[in-house]
């Protein structure tokens, strides 16, 4: 059967995290769905990476096995007629050799986190930013955040319903960047822990506030104890911005 790689953006506000579940409606069972309306049958979409409710995509990779080749633009174009009313969309989708699997040949994740920090509160972006009134100081923010590269156990940032068999994990990147109002965290590693984005974003948040130090914070990594993480980020600005393959 032909396999085919989808890219995919969506608003992750209005359902319950990628994968499929019985609790509410989730973004793979959308694209499943369309892909049953398309083409009759119901078929597995397995992504790249099983974002929470409320997290956002602008470059969530799937795959996904039909039973004809398809056009990879007139496969893109029919999903999307299928998904409209959903706030998910089909931004590319082409052939893939058959040995292709979205989350197992994936080699770094990136991640964005969107803080928007000032007075006033979101009107355009409600639901899509971590709305901190407080100045904050992307420049301790950053010199902190350098402590978290590399390969460290990151327990302490590690949510209790993890699965995971290890704690350990390779992190290649986390910057602090301005953009206007907004500051950006931009994260990247070939694997993260369930929820380790937004433990760490919101431990980072207290150093921006003043509440911790950088020194506070990397005693809170050696520590390896999630008792010792600050306030988890919401889930309103983490996006998965894109996943990178061989």
């Amino acid at each position: 059967m032909p396999r085919f790689k989808l890219t995919v953006e969506y608003d992750g506000g209005g359902f319950a995290g990628w994968q499929r579940q019985e609790n509410g409606v989730s973004i793979q069972a959308a694209l499943e769905d369309a892909v049953a309306r398309l083409t009759q049958k119901r078929s597995l979409v397995q992504g790249a990476g099983r974002t929470d409710a409320g997290v956002h995509a602008t470059g969530q990779v799937a795959h996904v096995d039909l039973e004809r080749a398809w056009d990879g633009f007139k496969l893109r174009e029919a999903l999307n007629a299928h998904l409209v009313g959903a706030a998910v969309s089909v931004l590319d989708a082409q052939g893939v050799a058959a040995d292709f699997d979205a989350r197992r040949s994936a080699i770094y994740r990136r991640y964005r986190y969107r803080i928007l920090n000032r007075r006033a509160r979101p009107a355009l972006d409600l639901g899509k930013v971590w709305h901190v009134k407080r100045p904050l100081d992307p420049a301790a923010m950053a010199q902190a955040a350098r402590a978290l590269i590399g390969r460290h156990d990151f327990s302490t940032f590690r949510d209790s319903q993890c699965q995971a068999s290890s704690p350990v994990r390779t992190l290649g990147a986390f910057d602090v960047i301005e953009a206007g109002d907004e500051l950006h965290c931009e994260v990247g590693a070939r694997s993260f822990l369930h929820r380790q984005v937004r433990s760490m974003v919101g431990s980072l948040v207290e150093v921006g506030l003043g509440k911790w130090s950088a020194p506070d914070l990397k005693a809170a990594l050696d520590a390896a104890d999630r008792s010792r993480c600050g306030p988890v980020a919401p889930p309103d600005g983490l996006y998965l911005v894109g996943v990178d393959y061989p």
